[in-house]
């Protein structure tokens, strides 16, 4: 039986101090009672201390008073019923249907925190996800259970990149794919977006969404990525399904816990943030692996925008130490209007030579890209040279690259939002690309590859 409380001793934002307490525990669910109001609200207990805890709470405290507030602390922690039949539909960011179907019949009633995955049980990543999207899945190669976020600014198009990839990306055929995409404090009108986007092109069949915007309660932001990963979870290790979470936007989820860390007047660290945001970070994004003996695996993609374009600020800069490389979104490419605006040179994946070769892309992937790569770092030189002392002070091979530089961002780095390119089609016009330069400055590709797949490019 459940005890209740009268003993309500502050409310502060959206925490409550209730004293007098006995046998409460860390997590444990909590329902609030305000007079007047028929229905309880929902809350977790946040901290113990002696004889009295901290609840926080889901809900609004607005009309919340110390007096005759009634508090009752479940036993339980915050569970979600999960099933396979939750693909197709959307939830708000605190598990409650949204989309107007039926209630989900749960397979199971799964912890949100999620159980640790014992280091000795992972397997390391090294299976290829084709986004369709050249810069990625040449240059800065996706895996199966890899974790490489995107680093954004403020006005830069990261919602449509992260829809793209969603609706994009593919695994070896025959393999179930699914995606489990959350928002977090987002606008009305970017969660509107999503839907639609993903309702219209079909991808919603294969997609778990949940939708917090920046109307609902803050509190509620800090369960939502927690939700999609244990769905996300579920459909991996017992449907032996491949899934990708996208989680937007990471910086409104540590703003979150800048707010209830200062309601609680806890010592901030860097820039206010608390001194544990490291550690909540590592408990979200260590939730994506494989493990040996499952088939599924879990990819994360979460998306945050950098304040003042700065990566130094302490969400990039703590996320860059925990997941395994990032994309960047380039400022300059995107008021250029290319898009996807992915800053190449900038971004990075630590995993992606394990995802690519002969068998899971072409023998010729890191050969082409070591050579993109190198002749764009040179046409880029090139090009500032051309700033200063002029584009006639250049001699040819210099101009030869400098007309790579800028053909390359055109025609490989953007292809527009609606266009879908194989790995194969990618590489092939990557060849396209390094024909147009001087034959001895491919000196990244073996010359029996400029051989055999020059040719077809030239034929192309």
């Amino acid at each position: 039986m459940q005890k209740e409380y009268k003993t309500v001793q502050s409310i502060s934002g959206p925490l409550l101090i209730v004293g007098g307490i006995e046998g409460v525990k860390y997590d444990e669910l909590v329902e609030v009672q305000i007079p007047g109001e028929k229905n309880y609200r929902l809350g977790k207990v946040l901290d113990i201390s002696k004889d009295k805890a901290v609840v926080q709470m889901f809900a609004s405290t607005t009309g919340a008073q110390t007096a005759g507030t009634k508090v009752r602390f479940r036993g339980e922690t915050l569970k979600l019923n999960v099933s396979k039949d939750m693909l197709g539909r959307v939830f708000s960011g605190g598990g409650e249907i949204l989309d107007g179907g039926p209630k989900i019949i749960p397979e199971k009633k799964l912890d949100i925190a999620g159980a640790p995955i014992n280091p000795y049980c992972r397997e390391f990543p090294d299976d290829f996800i084709q986004t369709g999207i050249s810069s990625i899945d040449v240059l800065n190669t996706l895996v199966r259970g890899q974790k490489l976020p995107i680093f954004s600014g403020s006005g830069l198009p990261h919602s449509r990149l992260a829809a793209q990839i969603a609706r994009q990306a593919k695994v070896t055929s025959g393999e179930d794919f699914a995606i489990v995409f959350g928002t977090m404090g987002v606008t009305f009108e970017e969660a509107e977006y999503f839907r639609k986007e993903f309702e219209k092109t079909g991808a919603i069949s294969r997609t778990v969404m949940f939708l917090n915007t920046a109307a609902d309660p803050v509190v509620e932001r800090i369960a939502t990525p927690r939700l999609a990963l244990t769905v996300a979870e579920h459909l991996a290790f017992e449907h032996d399904m491949h899934v990708l979470v996208i989680l937007t936007d990471i910086t409104n989820y540590a703003e979150a816990l800048r707010e209830v860390s200062s309601a609680r007047k806890e010592v901030p660290g860097r820039r206010g943030y608390p001194g544990y945001l490291y550690t909540d970070f590592s408990t979200l994004y260590e939730r994506a692996g494989r493990v040996k003996s499952k088939k599924g695996t879990i990819t994360q993609i979460p998306i945050l925008t950098m304040p003042d374009d700065d990566k130094t600020h302490p969400i990039p800069d703590l996320t860059g130490y925990i997941t395994e490389g990032q994309f960047i979104i380039s400022r300059e490419l995107n008021t250029n209007g290319v898009f996807p605006p992915v800053d190449v040179q900038g971004s990075l994946s630590r995993l992606w030579s394990a995802g690519v070769g002969e068998g899971k892309t072409r023998e010729d992937h890191a050969s082409v890209k070591d050579q993109l790569f190198a002749s764009y770092a040179r046409g880029k030189e090139a090009r500032e040279l051309a700033v200063v002392l002029g584009e006639s002070s250049l001699d040819d091979t210099d101009r030869a690259h400098l007309k790579f530089a800028d053909n390359f961002e055109k025609e490989f780095i953007n292809q527009g939002e609606q266009t879908e390119r194989t790995i194969v089609e990618s590489l092939d016009l990557g060849w396209t690309l390094l024909k147009t330069l001087p034959q001895e400055s491919l000196k990244r590709i073996k010359p029996e590859m400029i051989a055999k797949y020059m040719q077809g490019a030239e034929k192309k």
